[in-house]
């Protein structure tokens, strides 16, 4: 069935915990479709009462939001509106069986979550169009290659962790760096890109592709 038929209401619901990733989300997909109504929730709970009352054009679901109870969720959600187009963004590692499950023909498809905006918006566009067809878009598909940054390789190793939503202390340990160091790195991250909070530079930094890579 084609997804057109099953929605006619030009609205997003993006399902995903507060965080500086979901912000460059939303302001991907806002930048490429600003007639779009976006409604965003960080309550796996309410789902199905929003599906119950309008079909969407399109689900955006993390996977944390929902844990280790996705299958659960997804059946639910299904059971609600069994062609409703949704992409889930997984931001862990997924069983080949989890991701056969979840890509269901014609109306879902499965991205990790450090894909590029290129990527989104392309696999955003196929499910807005009914021709995604249950395709998983593997990190082959992605660019190959890093945008120009103003930043040094290490900045930008910091940028990403950043984009990940974490702290000074998690970019520290997981670098092997002080958290002094990660402090100073991010100051001159927000300098060299013009950006006056860490929201800013993560809008940009989706915006431009430079953490696009993984």
């Amino acid at each position: 069935m084609n997804s057109a038929s099953c929605f006619g209401n030009a609205s997003v619901l993006v399902a995903a915990p507060p965080s500086l990733h979901r912000q460059g989300l939303l302001a991907t997909l806002h930048d490429q479709w600003p007639s779009l109504t976006f409604s965003v929730t960080a309550d796996a709970s309410m789902l199905e009462p929003l599906l119950r009352q309008q079909p969407y054009a399109l689900l955006v679901l993390d996977s944390t939001l929902a844990g280790p109870s996705l299958v659960a969720l997804f059946q639910r959600l299904r059971s609600v509106r069994s062609c409703q187009p949704i992409l889930v963004i997984a931001s862990q590692r997924l069983s080949p069986a989890l991701k056969q499950y979840l890509l269901q023909p014609d109306t879902n498809a499965l991205l990790p979550y450090n894909a590029t905006p290129t990527t989104v918006v392309t696999t955003v566009m196929a499910l807005l169009s009914g021709a995604a067809g249950g395709t998983l878009t593997h990190p082959a598909a992605r660019r190959s290659f890093s945008p120009p940054t103003p930043f040094s390789q290490r900045e930008v190793e910091v940028l990403r962790l950043i984009v990940s939503d974490l702290c000074n202390q998690e970019i520290a340990d997981h670098l092997c760096l002080s958290v002094r160091t990660v402090e100073s790195h991010r100051r001159a991250l927000l300098q060299k890109a013009g950006a006056k909070t860490l929201v800013g530079l993560v809008v940009q930094a989706v915006r431009e592709g430079w953490v696009g890579v993984a």
